[in-house]
């Protein structure tokens, strides 16, 4: 009987040992982070034509915060944005700092953006990325910086008692490799563990009150945030943020679009090779298919665009998006007995190092030689092949991808403006070098030599952030590394996800067989052919560090600075109204009466969109009429059926209109409808003051 009784006592010790290890305190946070909808320049695709006209979804930076019972804290952001810059991050703690202390930190706030190339540009701080923004855009940067804070901070504010659950699935028909022949030079053997060319799996984390309410989910996926085209000028937070839209609208029925308090979030993770663009490459004006190798059309044909499932961009977000959404609403759905899902138990922890990447030496083992090879980063490079772009968005001048010999007249180019070195030609090898970036310092670094590394555990899950885009089988590997490193130095089985675009951008990283190839993927490594390498040294030296609680050294920080930012985008100087019109006038009344599947237009005479960007607001709202004295908005400039475009009719006399387009969806109740734009007009001698314009009132029908 007393063996009986300390067997109970001892159970009933391990059971609350285990309750124990599981109990987290758990927030989610969400933020507006739309920068200028107009006249910026949008960042991914470097494309200069690509100049925000207006808005079509606004963009959101989504967190949740983790701590355990020992008050070991972590915050996770996933932002509507083309990927995250350093000096962004920074700002972002600091302000973290000025209001909670040290509680946040470089080391456990990660930063991941979607990887839209819809938004506008001007924050990542370093020349070649910002170039073709017209350099750095003040009004960009404090809109994030806020928002990014702010959803942090919500996300502390509202932490609660509460469970993680951790579960995947299955996502077919939203992503191909947009690299294939790339991907064909890794091993076969190691090619053969896998069904497919790009990760499939969606996984995905749950959080929930200590009475099972649910309070968010966040989902990993790989692909690119493209569907949107590099010939849209609408700001839009593309089909990840079209996913968390629809997410969002399931679980917080009958809220605007960024209102209510389920947080549902689309992360980016190893989509360096992965295309939404399902169809598949074709030559633009002929429709034959592109040269497999090189993505080139022969003369006459146009350029080598992949594009699809749908009939335009606008359609294919949508069903990429929808298709992202349902895989995640699967597995919020389950039933208990059928569910996947398994409750995340253990300690939160986290570790982060700063690294050199050029100057970076170490050694590998070699499977073939059986001995160790020595590793080493080089100065950062873009090959030729880089200037060719991608299936998603082609690039100019005759470039081909997998290019691997250079070109007399480009080499001249590339020398005028800063000569690489013959070693840095060595090291980068078979990549021939277009842009030297490594070298050039004016006006500001080019791109990063110091790259971020930081993992965040939070039980049996590890979130391994990187600094770039990881192709499909560079994530495989780096994913199979961590959570070796993690069972070995702690014992323990883990889930290792991979975050990509995560607190710097420092481009591609493939694997050491893409990089022969020289494909766009293995141009933007800039680091070298080692590069993936040195990732898997340094994040397998930090995984065994964080398992066995153990400091490491913080690395040198990246420069500062902030204070040599240059822009060539200007202000707004002032605005002006045709004479016998005011500011708010409703140019284009809407019809008297619509139908399901109509489409709205209106136009008003406008301010500059760049007066007030109205965060967390709406530069416009459609309206119901709920009785003679109530009307109530029902679609915002964040909803997915409308779209705001800005046209600038006179520069000199700074007229400009604004169109409102509202697309009718099904779900639209018949009633009286009416469209109301609120703005900021910019006085010619100084000053910026608010206007508003209504519409006539029209009749929405069934029929």
């Amino acid at each position: 009987m007393a063996n009986w009784k300390f067997s109970l006592i001892t159970l009933l010790a391990l059971s609350g040992l285990s309750c124990l290890a599981s109990a987290y305190r758990v927030g989610v946070g969400r933020a507006d982070i739309t920068g200028p909808p107009v006249e910026i320049n949008f960042m991914g695709y470097a494309n200069i034509k690509q100049v925000g006209r207006g808005l079509h979804t606004r963009t959101f930076a989504r967190a949740f915060v983790v701590e355990d019972e020992k008050g070991n804290r972590v915050a996770f952001v996933s932002a509507d944005c083309g990927m995250m810059g350093y000096g962004l991050k920074r700002e972002v703690v600091k302000r973290l700092q000025a209001r909670y202390g040290n509680i946040y930190t470089i080391e456990n706030v990660a930063i991941s953006g979607t990887h839209t190339h819809g938004a506008p540009g001007g924050f990542l701080m370093h020349l070649l990325y910002d170039i073709s923004i017209l350099g750095f855009v003040p009004q960009t940067f404090e809109a994030m910086a806020q928002g990014l804070y702010l959803c942090i901070k919500r996300a502390t504010d509202n932490l609660v008692d509460g469970r993680i659950y951790f579960s995947k699935t299955i996502v077919l028909n939203a992503n191909i490799n947009r690299s294939p022949t790339s991907y064909l030079r890794n091993p076969a053997e190691e090619r053969a563990q896998y069904e497919h060319d790009t990760d499939k799996t969606l996984a995905q984390l749950r959080f929930v009150d200590k009475d099972n309410n649910l309070l968010g989910a966040f989902n990993w996926y790989a692909v690119h945030a493209t569907s949107m085209n590099n010939t849209n000028k609408l700001v839009t937070s593309d089909n990840m943020g079209y996913a968390a839209l629809l997410l969002e609208k399931e679980y917080n029925p009958n809220k605007m679009p960024g209102k209510g308090k389920f947080v549902g979030a689309f992360c980016s993770s190893n989509l360096g090779d992965v295309s939404p663009n399902i169809m598949g490459p074709k030559c633009s004006l002929s429709g034959n298919e592109c040269d497999i190798l090189t993505s080139h059309c022969p003369k006459g044909e146009g350029e080598c665009f992949a594009s699809g499932p749908g009939r335009d961009m606008f359609e294919s977000t949508q069903i990429i998006g929808q298709r992202l959404a349902e895989g995640a609403l699967s597995l919020l759905n389950e039933q208990s007995q059928e569910s996947t899902a398994r409750e995340v138990t253990g300690d939160v922890r986290f570790i982060h190092q700063f690294v050199d990447m050029p100057n970076y030496n170490g050694s590998t083992y070699n499977p073939l030689t059986r001995k160790l090879d020595k590793i080493r980063g080089c100065q950062p490079a873009m090959g030729y092949s880089f200037a060719a772009g991608t299936t998603d968005g082609p690039g100019a001048f005759s470039f081909e991808q997998g290019t691997t010999t250079d070109n007399p007249m480009w080499n001249f180019v590339r020398d005028f403006i800063v000569p690489p070195t013959q070693e840095d030609i060595k090291c980068h090898e078979p990549k021939p070098i277009l842009l030297a970036t490594g070298r050039a310092t004016f006006p500001y670094e080019w791109q990063p030599k110091i790259v971020s590394n930081q993992i965040l555990k939070i039980g049996d899950v590890i979130i391994a952030a990187v600094p770039c885009e990881f192709t499909t089988m560079a994530g495989r590997r780096l994913r199979n590394q961590i959570r070796a490193a993690a069972s070995a130095a702690g014992g323990i089985d883990t889930e290792v996800i991979i975050a990509g675009l995560t607190n710097i951008y420092s481009s591609y990283t493939v694997t050491p067989e893409e990089y022969q190839a020289q494909r766009y993927e293995a141009a933007s490594t800039i680091f070298g052919p080692h590069t993936h390498t040195i990732y898997m040294d340094v994040f397998e030296r930090l995984t065994k560090a964080m398992m066995h609680n153990q400091t490491v050294d913080a690395g040198p920080s990246p420069p500062y600075m902030n204070d040599v930012m240059l822009s060539l985008n200007t202000g707004v100087l002032f605005d002006g109204h045709p004479i016998g019109t005011d500011f708010g006038y409703v140019k284009t009344q809407p019809h008297k009466q619509y139908g399901i599947n109509d489409t709205v237009r209106v136009t008003f005479i406008s301010g500059n969109p760049r007066n007030n960007l109205f965060t967390e607001k709406t530069y416009f709202s459609v309206e119901r009429k709920i009785n003679e004295d109530r009307w109530k908005i029902t679609y915002t400039d964040a909803s997915w059926e409308t779209k705001m475009v800005w046209h600038r009719t006179n520069t000199i006399l700074g007229f400009s209109e604004l169109e409102i387009i509202w697309n009718i969806s099904p779900q639209t109740l018949p009633g009286e409808y009416r469209i109301r734009h609120t703005g900021e007009y910019k006085y010619i001698l100084g000053g910026k003051y608010p206007y508003e314009g209504l519409t006539h009132s029209f009749t929405v029908t069934e029929d």
